[in-house]
This record gives structure tokens, C-alpha cells and sequence, in this order.
């Protein structure tokens, strides 16, 4: 089998992770060519035991590993800087790996310790200290664009289970932007085909046109956002989507965002 017949369905995927990861499209794209450049030049002997997908995480994380992931030095600014990528600096590099395959990319204890080369109690402990850091983060504002009554109840509570407060509930891409008009919130998560045939996309255009503010898509239709041929949002959920999955995404989301998101009210 080629390489890219063995690897080319988890692409979208591992650059969604890298994305995350990082805080940063480009440089996530980056690691994730170098990656691709080190398998296609023989470098994965040590794969042949794995399936395709946890092979290719477990060679990202080699790639990760000797550079960028080393070179993430805390000195004395981070403590107190409100840019994504120094406040990431407060969270162990193979913390935020742990908690990430898990909970993000579904990978089980045992794969996230096969691609992080650790054993079951150190990965279990390297997830509950990434959520620890997050979770104390902040909290706040959520505005929920989704027209099925039952999804989005079901986002509701995970939100609030979180310690946010949810805004307000959109079905249509006008509801969201009057939504937004009356309170504009620290996070927004938005399914792709709304109610009246209005597009979520739109909404969320909307939105950023006023100001910028973190956007979780959670849809049924990854393929319409996951093309590599536009900038891509960096947190997209599949739908049926796991409670957990949703919570590291909205960790993350807030984690990473240029401007603190603001404590709610």
C-alpha cells in the first residue's frame, strides 16, 4: 500500500490536531509536511506495528518531539501574558498531547500511549493535569448556534457544566446575529445548516465581522470546512459528537484565543 493510500484519510484530521496543538494554522501545516516528508523518506520502522492512523500521530509526535515541542522554555513572562501561544507555555508540552489525542482526536489510553510511547498511569495522568490547567483558565459567555432542539440542549448542558453561562440558543443565521447584538459572547459554537436553510458559516462571518471572538463548528459535515484550499477553523467536531470531546474543544478554543475571553457575569 502507498503511502498516501495509507495515510491520506487521516490527513484532515492530524491537521486539525496539529492545529490545536500549536494555536496556529500554518505552523501546524508545517510540522504536519515534515511529518509526511520523514515517512515518505523511509523514516517508519518503528510503525510497522500500529494502524495507519495511530502510525502517523506517533510520527508527528517524533517530528513534535525533537523540536518544537523542546524549545518550549518558560521564562518569566509567561505567567502573565495574555497571548495564546506564551499562556500555552503553562501547560506541559506532553500534558496538552495527552488530553488532546484523547479527548479531541478519540484515540483510547492505551493508542494515545502507544503514539506518545508512555504507559496507561502516566497518560491518565498527563489528561487529568491538562484539564486541571484549563479548567482554571476562564470562563465565559456562549453563544450556541444550532436548530435541533435536542443537540443543542445537549450542548447546553456541557457548557454549563463547564462553569459558562450560555447567552443565548440561534437557529438561524438571523437569530445569531440578534443574538449577538443584544450580548456579545466569549465563545461561540455553531452547526454548519441551520433551520431555514440559512448557513451557520454565514452566521459566524457575521459575527467576526464585529468582533473577533473563538468558533467551534460542531456539524454533521466536516467535508464542507475540512478542504485545505481556504483557512479552517481550528476546532471542528463531527457530529455524533462525545460530551468529552466537546469540552476539550471548548477548553482549547478559550485557551488559545488571542484576547482572553472575558469571566462571565
Amino acid at each position: 500500500m502507498s503511502l498516501l493510500s495509507r495515510f491520506a484519510p487521516h490527513l484532515p484530521y492530524l491537521r486539525r490536531y496539529a492545529r490545536a496543538l500549536t494555536g496556529d494554522q500554518t505552523t501546524a501545516d508545517k510540522y504536519v509536511r515534515v511529518t509526511l516528508e520523514a515517512l515518505a523518506a523511509g523514516e517508519r520502522q518503528a510503525l510497522a506495528g500500529l494502524p495507519p492512523r495511530a502510525a502517523l500521530y506517533h510520527a508527528f509526535h517524533a517530528i513534535w518531539c525533537t523540536s518544537g515541542a523542546q524549545l518550549e522554555t518558560p521564562d518569566d513572562d509567561v505567567q502573565t501574558s495574555t497571548d495564546p501561544s506564551r499562556r500555552l507555555l503553562r501547560i506541559a508540552p506532553r500534558s496538552r498531547q495527552a488530553f488532546l489525542l484523547t479527548a479531541l482526536e478519540g484515540f483510547t489510553l492505551s493508542e494515545t500511549g502507544q503514539i506518545l510511547e508512555a504507559d496507561f498511569d502516566e497518560v491518565e495522568s498527563l489528561i487529568a493535569e491538562a484539564q486541571a490547567d484549563i479548567d482554571a483558565e476562564l470562563a465565559t459567555d456562549v453563544l450556541i448556534i444550532e436548530d435541533e432542539p435536542v443537540i443543542a440542549a445537549d450542548i447546553e448542558a456541557l457548557v454549563r457544566e463547564l462553569g459558562h453561562q450560555v447567552s443565548d440558543i440561534a437557529a438561524t443565521r438571523r437569530e445569531a446575529t440578534d443574538a449577538v447584538a443584544r450580548k456579545l459572547p466569549g465563545l461561540v459554537l455553531a452547526d454548519i445548516q441551520l433551520a431555514d436553510g440559512s448557513s451557520g458559516i454565514d452566521a459566524v462571518k457575521d459575527i467576526l465581522a464585529r468582533e473577533s471572538v473563538p468558533v467551534i463548528f460542531i456539524t454533521a459535515f466536516p467535508e464542507r470546512l475540512l478542504t485545505g484550499e481556504r483557512p479552517e477553523p481550528t476546532f471542528l467536531i463531527t457530529k455524533p459528537f462525545q460530551p468529552e470531546t466537546v469540552k476539550a474543544a471548548i477548553g482549547q478554543a478559550l485557551f488559545f484565543h488571542p484576547l482572553r475571553a472575558r469571566v462571565a457575569a
